[in-house]
C-alpha cells in the first residue's frame, strides 16, 4: 500500500519515557500493521511501562514486517526478469527449428545420419567417470574420423551451415554444437514423425500436416526443450565408447544402453538412430527375445493413426540421452532486454 511500517514505531524510539495504557495493544493507524507488546510488571508504582526487550522485540517485528512488506518488489522484479529470459531462449529455439527444418526439408536423405551423430555424440557418456555425453565433442576432427562415426561428415556439415546461419541472427551469442546437435536430432525425428503422418493420409502433405498436428506428440518435448544451455567440450571424447552400430551384435547394443541406464525397450525405440535402414535394424534387434516384444509393440504403433506410444518413448529416450552427464545454463542465449523510452512514445 506504500506505507512503511518504520514509520508507524517512531513512538518506540524514546525508551525512558515511553508508557502505554492498560489495553496490551499498541495501535497505529489504520492502514498499518497492528504489533501486540506484552504488558511488563515494574518497578515504577501504578505504571504500565515497557522494558527495553520488549521494545527491541516489537521493532524487530517491525523491521521484519517492513522487509517482507518491501520483498514483494524484489520477488516482482525477479520474476518478471526470468519470464522475459524464458521468453527470449523460445523465441530462439523457434528460430534454431525453422532453420534446421529448412536445412533438413533441403536435404531428407541425411535424415538417418543426423539421428546417428545426436546418437554417438550422446551416448560417450560414462557413468563411472561422470565424462562424455551430449557435449559436441564429435565435431572434432579427431573423433568424427573414428570408425563408429564413418559416413556421418555429411549431416556435420549440414549442421556447421545451419549453426552460421543461428548465429548471424543470435542475439545471445553463437549456439554451441552440445545444444545444435540434440537439436537436429530433434528436427530429424519430427521430419519423420511428419513424413509418417503424409504417408498415412495417401501422399497428402496437406493433410498429413493436419493429422500430426492434430494427433501427434509435440507437446512431449517439453523437458527436451528446457535442456538448453550446453557447454561445448574443447577435447574429443575417449575412445572405444561408441559401438559400431552396423557391426555389433544386439548383445553388445544392449550392453552399451545397459551401462547408461537404458534396456531393451529404449534399444528397441531406437532403431532407427541405429543405422540408416530403420527395417533392418529391427529385423535384427528381433533376434533377441529380450528385444523383440519392444520391437513388436513400436512396429504395430506406428501403424496407428497417432503412433502415441512409439512418439512418446521416442521423445522421452532421446531427452534422458541428451541430458547426459550436462550442466545446463538456464540464462544462455539471453540478452539484456531493450529499454522503453516513455518519452518517446507517441499516444
Amino acid at each position: 500500500m506504500g506505507v512503511s511500517l518504520l514509520s508507524t514505531f517512531t513512538s518506540l524510539v524514546n525508551v525512558p519515557s515511553l508508557t502505554i495504557s492498560t489495553t496490551p495493544t499498541i495501535r497505529f493507524p489504520s492502514n498499518a500493521v497492528v504489533i501486540r507488546c506484552n504488558k511488563m510488571d515494574t518497578d515504577v508504582p501504578d505504571e504500565n511501562v515497557l522494558r527495553r526487550r520488549e521494545v527491541l522485540k516489537c521493532f524487530g517485528a517491525a523491521v521484519g514486517m517492513e522487509l517482507l512488506a518491501s520483498s514483494g518488489s524484489f520477488v516482482e522484479m525477479a520474476s518478471a526478469a526470468d519470464l522475459i529470459q524464458r521468453r527470449q531462449r523460445s523465441e530462439f529455439q523457434s528460430s534454431i527449428r525453422q532453420t534446421l527444418s529448412a536445412a533438413i526439408k533441403g536435404k531428407p536423405e541425411l535424415i538417418p545420419y543426423i539421428l546417428t551423430l545426436a546418437l554417438n555424440d550422446a551416448i560417450t557418456y560414462d557413468k563411472a567417470t561422470k565424462s562424455g555425453g551430449p557435449n559436441g565433442s564429435i565435431r572434432l576432427s579427431s573423433e568424427i574420423s573414428r570408425p563408429e562415426n564413418n559416413g556421418l561428415s555429411a549431416a556435420l556439415n549440414l549442421i556447421e551451415e545451419a549453426k552460421q546461419e543461428i548465429d548471424s541472427y543470435s542475439k545471445g551469442g553463437p549456439i554451441s554444437f552440445a545444444d545444435l546437435i540434440p537439436f537436429a536430432g530433434q528436427s530429424a525425428v519430427k521430419a519423420t514423425f511428419l513424413a509418417s503422418a503424409i504417408r498415412k493420409c495417401g501422399g497428402n502433405i496437406e493433410k498429413g500436416s493436419i493429422l500430426y498436428s492434430a494427433y501427434g506428440s509435440s507437446g512431449q518435448w517439453g523437458l527436451f526443450d528446457r535442456q538448453f544451455g550446453r557447454t561445448d567440450s574443447q577435447e574429443p571424447d575417449p575412445e572405444g565408447r561408441v559401438p559400431q552400430w552396423g557391426k555389433a551384435t544386439v548383445q553388445e547394443m544392449k550392453n552399451k544402453f545397459s551401462s547408461i541406464g537404458l534396456g531393451p525397450r529404449q534399444l528397441a525405440v531406437m532403431s532407427a538412430f541405429l543405422g540408416p535402414d530403420q527395417a533392418a535394424t529391427e529385423a535384427l534387434l528381433a533376434t533377441d527375445p529380450d528385444v523383440t516384444p519392444w520391437v513388436q509393440k513400436y512396429q504395430r504403433s506406428r501403424e496407428t493413426v497417432s503412433q502415441t506410444d512409439y512418439e512418446v518413448d521416442l521423445i522421452t529416450t532421446l531427452t534422458k540421452l541428451c541430458s547426459l552427464g550436462q550442466q545446463i545454463n538456464y540464462e544462455a542465449y539471453t540478452y539484456p532486454a531493450r529499454k522503453i523510452e516513455l518519452s518517446k512514445l507517441k499516444l
